[in-house]
């Protein structure tokens, strides 16, 4: 006598249909969290610029003292660029370093330079050998209107990075308001 097994269970697995289901509620759950993923890109993009831009202050500061030469650190606010000089043989030439390639702002990022120095059509950030540097504010504005400082209030001290809030018409420090 032949006896046939019955399967008394359900198959293992998923049906097409639950795959297309599981599918659709992932895409949902994405198409959902996009907007706030991209908004917290953006605002990382603002902090990283303002954190290149520090450490090249930092650069420029260190190589001044250490080598005896003006270093500069020059803004070409209708290119959206910025990039290190050194002095050498009464000239300013860029670095010959990773340091000294030219950085382009993020396209959706506004530069604005408050009490820059000025020469022979270039706007720049001065160091020099005696550790002094030009005492300036260097602000940057994402479209989404976070705004960072990276910011020297002295010609004896560092620069350091500010976060600010709109307030009123204008921008404020955290620590002014």
């Amino acid at each position: 006598m032949v006896t046939h097994k019955t399967h008394h269970g359900k198959d293992k697995g998923f049906t097409l249909l639950e795959l297309i289901m599981v599918m659709v509620i992932l895409s949902t759950v994405l198409a959902m969290a996009a907007p706030s993923l991209s908004g917290f890109f953006g605002s990382r993009q603002t902090h990283d610029t303002a954190a290149q831009i520090l450490a090249l202050t930092q650069l420029a500061r260190s190589q001044a003292i250490s080598e005896g030469i003006i270093y500069r650190l020059n803004f070409d606010t209708r290119e959206r660029t910025y990039w290190l000089t050194a002095q050498q043989a009464g000239t300013f030439e860029e670095l010959q370093t990773g340091l000294g390639q030219i950085f382009t702002l993020p396209k959706d990022m506004v530069m604005e330079l408050e009490d820059v120095e000025e020469g022979d059509m270039e706007t720049f950030l001065q160091f020099t050998p005696q550790g002094t540097v030009t005492a300036a504010t260097i602000r940057l504005i994402d479209r989404r209107g976070l705004a960072l400082e990276v910011t020297c209030p002295t010609v004896t001290e560092s620069f350091s990075i500010v976060e600010l809030y709109y307030v009123n018409g204008g921008y404020v420090s955290k620590r002014n308001s």
